[in-house]
């Protein structure tokens, strides 16, 4: 009668160990590109404003062209953890350059197709005509950084799915450091201005694509795995990533109308969004580690066949999600005096903005739990069940969404709205997991 609570306990804190090793390294490169885009802010902001205007024009324009992308680190991970749970390390590694091949394809198509359409993308934004310039000039630079960026997010899903999540943060941290630096000297010290930046930033992602591709060619050379592109391989891994392009893109809808429906409610109501959406984000960020934990060990789980395993982790993440939801939401109530005059010194923009932030604190355990089971059906290879479910969700957010301006209630209504979609989010997946459909063992789904 004593032994199997033993065992149990036993087996939480494994599964814990597994959870805390993978997901924390995986919280300090997420941040990495974000950190990217304020040290690129922070140089040019003190060459004027302008040029400031000009880079957040194109970086909002790299920032969306390469998340899209992002299915490269998913669909990969979920691929080569399969395999390494399989015990086919060399499976594991071909399959990985099959997605870094992919990576360098569709960045060379990306940069064809932004160089020459760079002004006319910039102008399209309506960019002012004396920030229309440095917006350009920092597109086409940097623009020639998206191959490295997408092997970046193949390269890292190699990474996580062989179960190490440490060399991707230690990538991260030399890539943001090399970024600064460079930064500040081609800008002030060689005088390039925001070209400068661009530049730099270039440089940085290309080293940080090169120390990538040493780790795996060191690790295909090791376990005898081919270098060569194949036809086949890049193919399934395309497949894989359509139905996750497909999410990631309902996703990205789904933020951009939240932003739109505040730009018609007011300055106010858009400037406090703003805030709202960074916060999100940030947690959005620390709940998405335990999600990519989820994605490389649920793989390994299947991959080893032990479907009874993956269940049992999946669960325990689920209470991962929870305990951190609600210790995001705790958190964010508690600070809110502290960081609130950080960002704006307009009381109209305080008093839009606190309501607002409550909504989101009440919501965190539910997205603690959206964010995990997404990793989980993610790790699963159930791809083409998530694209569904999220082009379902956008369905639904959006009329909602849509009314809001009409039934008013402000910017605390619409993160009512944001509410919802996550509560569509959790119902769908909830569904999908108690269903057992994603559990389909093998080292290939």
């Amino acid at each position: 009668m004593t032994q199997a609570p033993a065992t149990s306990k036993a087996l939480r804190r494994r599964h814990d160990r597994e959870i805390i090793a993978l997901a924390v390294p995986a919280f300090g490169a997420l941040v990495a590109e974000p950190l990217f885009v304020m040290v690129d802010s922070a140089v040019v902001g003190h060459l004027g404003t302008a040029q400031l205007a000009g880079l957040a024009v194109a970086a909002s324009l790299l920032m969306t062209a390469v998340s899209v992308f992002v299915f490269l680190a998913y669909a990969t991970t979920a691929a080569v953890s399969r395999r390494v749970g399989a015990g086919d390390l060399a499976a594991a590694i071909r399959q990985g350059m099959d997605g870094i091949w992919l990576a360098i394809l569709l960045g060379a198509a990306v940069v064809a197709l932004t160089l020459p359409t760079a002004p006319w993308l910039v102008r399209l934004f309506g960019t002012s005509e004396t920030a229309t310039p440095y917006a350009i000039t920092y597109l086409q630079i940097s623009s020639i950084g998206i191959p490295a960026m997408l092997v970046v997010f193949a390269a890292t899903g190699v990474l996580r799915g062989l179960q190490d999540t440490r060399t991707p943060l230690y990538v991260a941290i030399g890539g943001f450091t090399a970024n600064g630096v460079l930064n500040v000297v081609l800008v002030y010290g060689a005088g390039f201005g925001i070209a400068g930046s661009a530049w730099g930033t270039v440089i940085a992602q290309y080293g940080m694509a090169a120390v990538y591709l040493i780790v795996v060619v060191r690790g295909a050379r090791r376990h005898h795995a081919s270098l060569r592109p194949h036809v086949a391989g890049i193919r399934a891994s395309a497949q894989a990533g359509v139905p996750l392009l497909v999410r990631t893109l309902s996703l990205r809808a789904v933020l951009m109308i939240a932003t739109a429906v505040a730009a018609r409610l007011g300055d106010s109501e858009v400037a406090a969004q703003q805030i709202a959406l960074s916060l999100w984000s940030l947690m959005a960020f620390a709940l998405d580690a335990i999600a990519i934990a989820g994605q490389a060990i649920i793989g390994r789980y299947l991959g080893a066949g032990d479907a009874e395993g993956a269940r049992q982790v999946c669960r325990r993440m689920v209470q991962w999600g929870i305990a951190s939801g609600v210790v995001f939401g705790v958190l964010l109530v508690l600070l809110r005096p502290l960081f609130i005059p950080l960002f704006s010194d307009d009381p109209a923009v305080h008093d839009t903005l606190l309501p607002a932030l409550l909504v989101i604190a009440i919501s965190q355990p539910i997205a603690g739990v959206v964010f995990v089971l997404d990793g989980v059906l993610m790790g699963a290879g159930d791809g083409p069940y998530l694209a569904w479910a999220m082009l379902a969700t956008l369905a639904i957010f959006t009329p909602l969404a849509l009314l809001v301006p009409t039934l008013g209630g402000g910017l605390t209504a619409l993160w009512w709205a944001m509410t919802v979609m996550m509560l569509v989010r959790l119902a769908t997946l909830w569904a999908r997991t108690r269903s057992g459909r994603w559990i389909v063992i093998g080292a290939t789904r």
